[in-house]
């Protein structure tokens, strides 16, 4: 937010204020990024508890999953809006495409977890 207070009178201040709002966006979405890898990671876990743990508390696994599924899927909307005005495209391309396919296994991990929490409900 700080850069919508830089000056921007001369040619110089211009181009100082766009190479911050530039550096201020590519942080806007690396932060939101590295929490969709953590909460991607997290997953492992879950699986690992669904599959291992305690069956009297197997459905906090599968909580656990619907959470993590549901904060990469919130993370990668924030990566999306922030890198509308990133002038990077190449960039910006590639972490769209890293996102996407991380949304996509987090999707596809939470339906294995929930079936095996299921499974394991079933058996009880």
């Amino acid at each position: 937010m700080a850069v919508f207070d830089m000056p921007k009178n001369t040619d110089a201040e211009k181009t100082a204020r766009k190479a911050a709002m530039q550096a201020a966006l590519r942080q806007a979405i690396l932060v939101p990024y590295r929490t969709m890898e953590v909460a991607f990671d997290s997953l492992a876990l879950m699986k690992a508890m669904a599959e291992q743990g305690n069956p009297n508390s197997v459905s906090d696994a599968g909580v656990g999953a619907l959470c993590a599924r549901s904060a990469v899927m919130g993370a990668y909307l924030n990566v999306c809006i922030n890198a509308a005005d990133l002038e990077d495209k190449d960039f910006v391309q590639d972490i769209l495409q890293k996102g996407k396919n991380m949304q996509d296994k987090a999707q596809a991990l939470e339906t294995e977890i929930l079936d095996i929490v299921r499974k394991v409900i079933a058996a009880q």
